[in-house]
């Protein structure tokens, strides 16, 4: 019989742990990682509504360039040079993304993490990537980290990062399962969830080893969409009350929301009308904003022209 299940605590490695310092400065640096990211891909002349398909291509660009990052700053996370046989490698299709593993042998792995992309300015206002590895595959020590991006000319140019969400892979795993469980049985469904079926499953399964928790009732397959478990809210909410080129992010999501859901004429312009009102109860809008609500002014035009 099923019982729910505690709230989680959240997971640290040991102080006493060998590799303890290493890994708190490798976690510092991921803060960092906007200020030394490059990429040569540019991104022009797609439908503002289908930015967000590049997405998964990305994710590859991404942990390509944090294995690059982390490798070259060795003089940081390692400036007595303790960790010479060590170095940063990506992984493919399994978890977690990115091991610091002794390249001399394969099995000395200290921790790894995993690289999760969000397209900021997605309609769906949050990110909507599926985290289900299950926490016994999660070491004390591996990271789950939300690396955010937007375009620099935001409907095109070249990707930026903002500043990434930062947790524990193993909390973020027991979170997940406990908020599905809870929030199933508040209304009154089941909230069952499956463990793979190895008994032996543990830190760095190899990719033919199942690692991933199975929910029961999840016919909309929401279960691993962890943006929904809550435990991301004040970090989104951040993000959102960023501005971006002059406009607070929050705003170029609600414009894009409204103009790629498929409505009416009619509901996309009020949709336009209430993001204009909203720039326009600031006290002092920058002139950005100023332009922006210019844009909007003449949106509202031509589909008036139109209708």
């Amino acid at each position: 019989m099923e019982t729910t299940p505690s709230v989680p605590l959240p997971v640290h490695p040991d102080k006493r742990w060998p590799h303890y310092q290493v890994w708190e400065r490798v976690r510092a640096l991921f803060y960092t990682l906007p200020n030394y990211f490059e990429t040569e891909l540019l991104i022009k002349g797609i439908n503002v509504t289908d930015i967000f398909s590049v997405g998964s291509a990305f994710s590859s660009v991404i942990e390509t360039q944090v294995v690059s990052i982390l490798n070259n700053l060795r003089n940081v996370w390692d400036p007595d040079n303790v960790y010479s046989k060590y170095a940063f490698v990506r992984q493919s299709q399994t978890f977690p993304d990115v091991l610091l593993q002794n390249l001399r042998d394969e099995t000395d792995i200290l921790f790894g993490v995993e690289l999760k992309s969000w397209y900021v300015l997605s309609k769906e206002g949050e990110p909507s990537f599926r985290y289900q590895i299950t926490p016994a595959a999660c070491a004390d020590a591996d990271l789950m980290i939300v690396v955010p991006w937007i375009l620099s000319d935001v409907i095109s140019g070249t990707p930026k990062l903002l500043r990434p969400y930062i947790e524990s892979a193993k909390y973020a795993a027991e979170y997940r399962n406990y908020y599905w469980q809870t929030s199933r049985e508040e209304k009154g469904k089941i909230g069952a969830i499956h463990s793979p079926p190895d008994a032996n499953c543990q830190p760095y399964p190899s990719s033919k080893q199942e690692a991933s928790d199975q929910a029961e009732d999840d016919k909309g397959g929401n279960f691993g969409r962890i943006a929904r478990a809550k435990i991301l809210d004040d970090y989104v909410a951040m993000i959102k009350e960023q501005d971006y080129l002059g406009i607070d992010i929050v705003h170029w999501i609600t414009f894009f929301k409204a103009v790629s859901e498929t409505a009416t004429d009619e509901a996309i312009e009020q949709k336009l009308r209430s993001l204009k009102r909203k720039l326009q109860s600031q006290k002092t809008p920058s002139p950005a904003q100023e332009k922006l609500i210019e844009v909007l002014h003449h949106i509202e035009l031509l589909w008036s022209d139109l209708s």
